[in-house]
């Protein structure tokens, strides 16, 4: 355990270096990016601390829709077939309006065979266990809330609320929307893409009736999907202007936001009215959808030194495309690797194999950030543009809707997640 340390008025910052515990690679945040980073590393035969401010693993969101890039990015951290045992495959995308409830868009073949093509839709709670099970033991250290980041030197004093200090060679920010690595950084905050969602999950006691398809409706601006899980589960969402939806409180209860459903896609498909009507208060969840602007990724700073951002801390973006846990695997297979070339390199001289070392390490994330940067850019960009174009009302963009931008939506989607992260593995000279 790390030695206790009163932070009050002034301090002796020699005596706090002296007396933190250090570690080369210190994560911020167990969430995906974080423990898949975790995981990257440690397939490399490299020791991280995982740094969570809970005191557990926060299963938040209940599902995610997991494409392509995403099940690469989990194969090349050994958990891909533990995963796909607990979900099914996804076989196409179908979409429908309140003037039509007539299909308008299936995943088209030609999709299909210009893109390698996986799609499932997996728990949040089975995907984070899955990871955080495959991490050695002290791995993770929970209630671990970050309050203040230090330069001394080369290193990175991370201060902790127990008034506990860590001294780091290398300080990675998975914290999520509200990243304090981010503020540290200088990154600006996300910003608000005017819409909200509601999210929900339901148990079937037997099998139910849906296709393994994205089934998407659009009706007044109001824009709801569901994608089943397994056999006898179903994860569905509901995103739309929070201007509509009247509520009691400063928070939305369950019951009003199921009610709200409810009232918005009339006109679904007697299914849906199904799934809405099974689906327990527990298991159900608001939030306002956030992303970071686009020209803030391109022109930010996502490094500094030996510090950098991974994840919802990273690009933050709206849930169009179902990119947002999927980037954050194809992004930690893709730091830890790099970071994997600076820790394994081979150097003579102790000395000198300390200076290399972190000549090394702002080497591999400068790596890291020019592989991502782009990457990312484009992901928030589409997938902001594809909400506004699917919520959008009016004659006009409902029939380009209808006829044209359905099946560039379904192609367009399968062709951002064909996206190869690469294996971990690390040429050692």
């Amino acid at each position: 355990m790390p030695n206790q340390i009163k932070l009050s008025g002034k301090y002796d910052k020699i005596n706090l270096m002296d007396s933190a515990k250090c570690e080369n690679i210190v994560v911020v945040g167990a969430g995906i990016s974080g423990l898949a980073t975790a995981l990257g590393l440690h397939r490399l035969g490299i020791r991280s601390l995982v740094l969570e401010s809970s005191e557990n693993l926060r299963i938040t969101g209940f599902a995610l829709t997991m494409w392509t890039n995403a099940w690469r990015a989990l194969d090349a951290l050994g958990i891909g077939d533990l995963l796909r045992k607990s979900s099914v495959q996804i076989q196409g995308y179908q979409l429908a309006s309140a003037n039509s409830n007539q299909p308008t868009s299936q995943r088209s073949s030609e999709a299909n065979v210009k893109f390698k093509f996986e799609n499932r839709c997996v728990r949040r709670k089975i995907l984070l266990e899955t990871l955080a099970g495959e991490l050695p033991e002290g791995t993770i250290r929970f209630s671990s809330k970050v309050v203040l980041i230090e330069e001394s030197g080369k290193f990175k004093l991370v201060h902790l609320a127990d008034g506990s200090v860590i001294k780091t060679k290398v300080l990675i920010g998975c914290d999520g929307v509200n990243s304090i690595v981010a503020k540290w950084l200088g990154l600006q905050n996300a910003v608000s893409c005017g819409r909200s969602s509601i999210r929900g999950f339901v148990n079937y006691p037997n099998p139910h009736v849906y296709e393994p398809k994205i089934h998407v409706h659009l009706e007044g601006g109001v824009r709801y999907g569901l994608i089943p899980s397994s056999d006898k589960s179903v994860y569905w969402a509901c995103t739309f202007d929070p201007s509509i939806f009247k509520h009691e409180g400063d928070e939305p209860t369950p019951a009003e936001m199921k009610q709200f459903v409810v009232a918005n896609v009339r006109s679904a498909p007697i299914q849906v009215s199904d799934v809405l009507g099974r689906t327990e208060l527990d298991f159900i969840n608001y939030a306002p959808l956030k992303f970071r602007l686009p020209w803030n990724i391109l022109l930010g700073n996502i490094l500094k030194n030996n510090v950098c951002v991974a994840g919802d801390a990273f690009h933050p973006m709206t849930p169009d495309l179902g990119q947002g846990g999927c980037s954050a695997l194809e992004g930690g297979v893709i730091l830890a690797r790099c970071l994997g070339e600076a820790f394994l390199a081979k150097t003579k001289g102790h000395e000198q194999a300390n200076d290399d070392e972190f000549v090394r390490i702002e080497k591999g994330l400068e790596k890291y950030v020019k592989e991502r940067r782009w990457r990312c850019f484009s992901l928030i960009s589409i997938a902001y543009l594809f909400g506004l174009v699917q919520q959008k009302e009016g004659k006009v963009i409902s029939y380009l809707r209808k006829k044209f931008l359905s099946n560039y939506f379904a192609v367009t989607m399968v062709k951002m997640a064909d996206f190869e992260c690469g294996k971990l593995s690390v040429p050692i000279p």
